[in-house]
């Protein structure tokens, strides 16, 4: 089974990205493996600590480096990613010349509110990761509108059509990362 790096972008309680992710990985039972990072165990990344690189953001690049694909959940702030979020990348493309990033199956997914569902802020992470080198799966985009009891108490989608889409979106997301290892082995 691949193994996929969950990394939610937020770091509330009651995270509605964390609960759509939560709900993606039970849709993915039985296809992929989900593991969560917890991006509030890193500190502030700041250039000067990267000599004596921090425990914390060592086992990030491990995770990174033993996951067959990373899927990130994100939500906007400010038409943009979580400061949480853009910590933990550029913790893992340091040090110069060990970017973690380079040649990673990666999937952008983002949950709002709102009607545009993390748009600007998947815009924005996608230009991100392309930078960094990431095999980035460019559809299905997935901007979800998290309408109340879209997501039930037990993680399951409520909406018919939405987890048809959800499902075929975690089928591709499947394939993708099979695609991004024979790739990396060719």
């Amino acid at each position: 089974m691949k193994k996929i790096l969950v990394l939610v972008g937020s770091n509330r309680k009651e995270s509605i990205n964390r609960k759509f992710a939560e709900a993606l990985e039970k849709l993915a039972d039985g296809r992929l493996e989900f593991e969560y990072f917890d991006l509030t165990a890193l500190p502030m990344y700041n250039d000067d600590d990267v000599a004596e690189y921090p425990a914390s953001a060592q086992k990030l690049k491990d995770s990174v480096a033993a996951a067959d694909g990373i899927l990130f959940v994100t939500p906007e702030h400010n038409r943009s990613i979580p400061a949480i979020l853009k910590n933990a990348i550029d913790w893992a493309s340091r040090p110069w010349g060990q970017n973690s990033w380079t040649g990673k199956a990666t999937a952008i997914v983002g949950s709002s509110p709102g009607a545009m569902g993390a748009i600007a802020a998947q815009i924005h992470l996608r230009s991100i990761m392309v930078s960094l080198g990431a095999t980035l799966m460019t559809s299905p985009e997935v901007y979800l509108q998290m309408k109340p009891g879209l997501v039930d108490e037990n993680n399951d989608i409520a909406n018919e059509d939405t987890r048809a889409f959800l499902s075929g979106f975690v089928d591709r997301l499947s394939a993708w990362v099979g695609v991004a290892q024979e790739r990396a082995a060719a």
